[in-house]
């Protein structure tokens, strides 16, 4: 067949009903999207590769049989089957170790290929694994999707990483893994080595942030300017991200501010050599010239490094710059409640996106806070589900208990060496981490959920049902932030006198 495959004579996958086609068949011309290879035959009918590899890669109980393997088999109400009981699956078991999978080259399994392939890229030269490496081999073996194992290292990176690890050509530590490149393929291989116990643990974004810095300054070409850069980044933003550090971790966000902050200096600098001044010369004038053109967060970043100059004589006294951020103005009330219901409704949200975007709706929790979350935040206490965002627990209202429980026992991330087990609410595709905000931020506006705005109305709502104090209690915010908001919402519970207000209370008389 030449022409294109239309009307009755298009094929679809038996599966996931798909449109597909044959492998040496031509590319149909479909309304539908992408056109799937069927490559595979199974009793039900062609199915296409990525239901063949769901096929192969899950295991559970058995339906018919109550035995627990590998079940690639579906029955006609949707039951699992093993192979046994579905029949005319083919054989799945492999040769070479007994387990049952997706058999690859030579019939065997992808664990069975995966571990001759880490033993050769981990060999120190001797046809043995070095020593220190064996955790980390054992920890990638036993992973429960070994494809994804074999996936990453098809790629060049990864094995190169390995090799110069195992054969010692830098040094088996945090600064001899920063020699190697590229700089995203190192990171994920930190994260393993920290995760299985090869290297000791450590502040990421802290140790990103100084690994950073020695690049970024030598990228200053003017001496002065990078000098006096140096000791700012010394003296005032790495001692502040090292304090931080000494009370819990530095996130991203943090990170990100503190380079910004330098940025902006660096910037700052600049502008003052095209003037031609410098920051001991520096005028009022020179710095209104700047701050008209700049906007309130690059005001805002630029104020530590201002602060600093002035407290160390590098710049004259002078009014640093000030101004009040433009409020954003939130969704409706309404536009809320419509959300929360497409939220309970639509069945194209997974359960991940469900408990995202009720986070943010019902409980006006910021991204960093919801990507640290533990699953030990969701509470079953009988037929209730409370959430522990702060204290005490909040209650999760009955329609939406459920996604929450389901969330927790089917999370993603969870079948490759990083995070198998993890007790991150959204766990990360990097060993011990959790999701990064902004893919958290990403998701929501790929389903067209508001982050900040929709966060907005839902924390004015419940401060305009409930004192300031409460609701910061119970969602974990700051008593200082929420009396703020609750004074620009019109919230007048603080003008409330303390106590009892029973009107139907009778009053006390005196006793006479």
């Amino acid at each position: 067949m030449t022409g294109p495959l239309e009307g009755p004579s298009l094929l679809r996958c038996a599966r996931c009903a798909r449109p597909g086609r044959l492998s040496r068949q031509p590319i149909p011309t479909t309304a539908e999207g992408r056109v799937v290879v069927l490559t595979r035959r199974f009793p039900e009918g062609r199915i296409c590769s990525g239901c063949y590899a769901k096929a192969c890669e899950t295991y559970g109980r058995c339906e018919a049989c109550g035995e627990h393997r590998l079940t690639p088999g579906i029955g006609p109400q949707g039951q699992r089957w093993c192979t046994d009981c579905a029949g005319g699956l083919g054989d799945f078991t492999c040769p070479r170790c007994g387990q049952e999978g997706w058999l690859h080259r030579d019939g065997q399994c992808a664990r069975c290929l995966l571990t001759d392939q880490l033993r050769e890229l981990l060999d120190d030269g001797t046809g043995q694994v070095r020593a220190e490496l064996v955790p980390l081999l054992e920890s990638i073996r036993v992973m429960s999707r070994p494809r994804s194992g074999l996936l990453w290292l098809s790629r060049p990176q990864a094995p190169a990483i390995l090799t110069a690890l195992a054969r010692g050509d830098v040094a088996l530590t945090h600064e001899g893994l920063s020699c190697l490149a590229p700089k995203r393929s190192v990171i994920y291989v930190r994260d393993l080595l920290i995760a299985c116990g090869v290297l000791p643990p450590i502040d990421r974004f802290l140790f990103l942030f100084e690994q950073w810095l020695p690049g970024w300054l030598e990228a200053i070409t003017d001496e002065q300017q990078r000098s006096l850069l140096r000791q700012f980044a010394t003296w005032d933003v790495l001692r502040k991200l090292r304090r931080a550090a000494a009370k819990g971790p530095v996130g991203h966000y943090r990170n990100q501010n503190a380079r910004e902050h330098l940025r902006k200096a660096a910037g700052f600098l600049e502008d003052l050599q095209r003037h031609g001044r410098t920051l001991s010369t520096c005028t009022q004038a020179d710095l209104d010239r700047w701050t008209a053109g700049a906007s309130f967060s690059q005001r805002q970043a630029l104020r530590p490094f201002l602060k600093w100059a002035t407290a160390r004589g590098h710049l004259p006294p002078l009014r640093l710059p000030t101004g009040v951020a433009i409020e954003r103005t939130p969704i409706s009330q309404r536009q809320r409640i419509e959300l929360i219901r497409r939220v309970r409704t639509d069945p194209a949200m997974t359960g991940g996106d469900r408990v995202l975007a009720l986070l943010v709706l019902l409980y006006a929790q910021p991204l960093n806070k919801i990507a640290q979350m533990s699953i030990d935040a969701v509470i079953r206490d009988g037929d209730e589900v409370l959430l522990r965002l702060g204290d005490p627990a909040t209650p999760v209202p009955a329609p939406f208990g459920q996604f929450f429980t389901d969330h927790v026992a089917r999370r993603s991330n969870l079948t490759t060496a990083t995070n198998p087990d993890s007790t991150f609410l959204f766990p990360g595709r990097r060993a011990g981490q959790p999701i990064h905000p902004t893919s958290l931020r990403l998701r929501l506006q790929q389903l067209g959920i508001p982050n900040l705005d929709g966060r907005t109305r839902a924390i004015r709502e419940l401060l305009m049902r409930a004192p300031a104090p409460v609701v910061a209690g119970m969602l974990g915010y700051a008593d200082a932030s929420t009396e703020q908001l609750a004074a620009r919402s019109g919230a007048t519970y603080k003008n409330y006198a303390s106590g009892e207000h029973d009107s139907r209370r009778m009053p006390r008389l005196p006793a006479r």
